[in-house]
C-alpha cells in the first residue's frame, strides 16, 4: 500500500512537472545551449589535455542534461518525448552530414585496402560487442529485462560500438602529439568505419518492418534528395542554400520519424543523393558542417536527460563492452596489416579510432526514438539501452 502510494505520488510529480514546463520554453533553452556549445567545445591551450578532451567529447552537455532531467526534472521523460520531432530533426541533420561525405568522385579514389581495413575494424567491433552483450544478457536476467527487445538491443549496441568519430579521433590525435599525416589517416579510417556502422544500424532498425523497411527507406531518401537538387538547381551561385537544406532535412526527418523508418537513414540517403546530384555540393557540405555541432549539442543534452541506471549490471556491462570494443579495434588493425599487406599502417591505428563522435550519438538516440521514444512505450522503455550505448 505504501509502495503503491509512493509510486502514484511520483507519477503525479512527473505529470505536474511536465505541465508546468512549457515545451516552447524548453525548446528555446535547448536552442540556446546548442548555439553556445560551438564556443564551449573549442580547444584551449590553457586547459589540461584530459579536460579539453572531455569538453570536446561533450561531457559538460551530458551533465547539463543529467541535471535538467533526473536532477531538477526540467526535462522530464514526457517532455523529452514531446520534443521527439525536434530530436529527430537533429538526428537527420547529422545523418545528412554523413551522407554528404559520400560523393562518388571522392569515394572511388579511396583505395580498396582502406575499405577492407575499415570493414575489418568495424566488423570486429560489431561482432565482439554483439557476442559480449548477448552473453551478458543471458547471465543477468535483470539486464536482459532492461535490454528489451533483446535482439534489436544487442544489434544496436554492436552497431554503435562499430562507429568512430572523424572529428574526435583527429582532435585526440592532435592533442597527444600524433604526426599530421597519421592524424589524417586516423580521420579517414574513422569516417569509413562510421559509414560501416551506419549500415550496420539498419539491421536492428529494419527488424521493426523487415519487408517494407529497405524499400521505403531507399525510396524516401532518394525522393527527398532529388527534391532538394531540383530546388537548388535553379538558384544562383552565391545564394545561401541553408534555408532549403533545413527544410529538406526537416521533411526527411519527419518522414523517417512518422513512418517509423529512421530519421538518420532517410536523411543520410538524402545526403548521398544531394551531394551527387546537386550542382551546389560544396555549399551543401559547408552548411551541414556549420550546423552539425549545435545538433550534436542538442542530442547530448537530451541524452543526458534520459540516462538511467535501472540495474547495477549496466555499469558492469559498459566496462566490459568498452574493453571488448577497444581490444577488437586494436587486434583487427594488427592482423589486417599482415593479411591485407598494409605494412605502412602503424599498429596503434586501431586504438586511435576508439573515440566516437556525433554519428554514434545520433545512431544511439535514433534507436531510442524507434524503440522507446514513442508515447505508447513505457516510461523507461529504451532508456537502459540508450544509457549503455552512450557510456560504452
Amino acid at each position: 500500500m505504501t509502495a503503491s502510494y509512493g509510486a502514484a505520488c511520483a507519477r503525479v510529480k512527473r505529470t505536474r512537472t511536465f505541465a508546468l514546463v512549457n515545451p516552447v520554453l524548453a525548446l528555446g533553452l535547448l536552442a540556446v545551449a546548442g548555439l553556445l556549445a560551438a564556443r564551449l567545445s573549442r580547444p584551449s591551450s590553457r586547459r589540461p589535455p584530459s579536460l579539453d578532451l572531455a569538453i570536446t567529447a561533450g561531457a559538460p552537455l551530458v551533465l547539463l542534461g543529467l541535471l535538467a532531467g533526473p536532477g531538477i526534472e526540467l526535462l522530464s521523460p514526457p517532455l523529452v518525448r514531446a520534443l521527439a520531432p525536434l530530436t529527430a530533426c537533429a538526428i537527420g541533420w547529422i545523418g545528412a552530414a554523413i551522407g554528404a561525405r559520400l560523393e562518388w568522385r571522392s569515394v572511388r579514389r579511396i583505395p580498396r585496402g582502406a575499405w577492407l581495413r575499415a570493414a575489418a575494424g568495424a566488423g570486429a567491433a560489431f561482432l565482439v560487442v554483439a557476442l559480449g552483450a548477448w552473453l551478458f544478457a543471458r547471465r543477468a536476467p535483470s539486464l536482459a529485462a532492461a535490454w528489451a527487445p533483446r535482439l534489436p538491443a544487442v544489434l544496436g549496441l554492436a552497431a554503435v560500438a562499430a562507429a568512430s568519430g572523424p572529428g574526435p579521433v583527429s582532435a585526440v590525435a592532435r592533442r597527444v602529439g600524433v604526426a599530421p599525416r597519421l592524424a589524417r589517416a586516423l580521420g579517414r579510417a574513422a569516417a569509413l568505419e562510421t559509414a560501416c556502422a551506419a549500415l550496420a544500424m539498419s539491421v536492428p532498425l529494419g527488424l521493426r518492418h523487415p519487408v517494407s523497411w529497405p524499400i521505403f527507406a531507399l525510396g524516401s531518401g532518394a525522393l527527398v534528395g532529388l527534391g532538394f537538387s531540383g530546388v537548388t538547381g535553379h538558384t544562383r551561385a552565391g545564394q545561401d542554400v541553408t534555408p532549403a537544406l533545413a527544410g529538406t532535412v526537416l521533411f526527411g526527418a519527419g518522414i523517417g520519424y512518422a513512418t517509423d523508418l529512421s530519421p538518420f537513414m532517410v536523411c543520410a540517403l538524402a545526403g548521398v543523393v544531394m551531394v551527387n546530384a546537386s550542382p551546389r555540393r560544396r555549399a551543401v557540405r559547408a552548411a551541414l558542417r556549420a550546423w552539425e555541432r549545435p545538433s550534436c549539442a542538442l542530442l547530448l543534452i537530451m541524452s543526458g536527460a534520459l540516462l538511467m541506471l535501472s540495474t547495477l549490471w549496466i555499469p558492469a556491462a559498459v566496462a566490459v563492452l568498452g574493453v571488448l570494443r577497444a581490444g577488437a579495434r586494436w587486434l583487427s588493425v594488427r592482423y589486417a596489416r599482415v593479411a591485407l599487406s598494409l605494412r605502412d599502417l602503424p599498429p596503434q591505428l586501431g586504438l586511435g579510432t576508439v573515440a566516437q563522435g556525433g554519428t554514434a550519438l545520433a545512431l544511439a538516440v535514433n534507436y531510442f526514438l524507434m524503440y522507446g521514444g514513442r508515447a505508447e512505450s513505457g516510461p523507461d522503455a529504451g532508456a537502459a539501452v540508450l544509457t549503455t550505448m552512450l557510456l560504452t
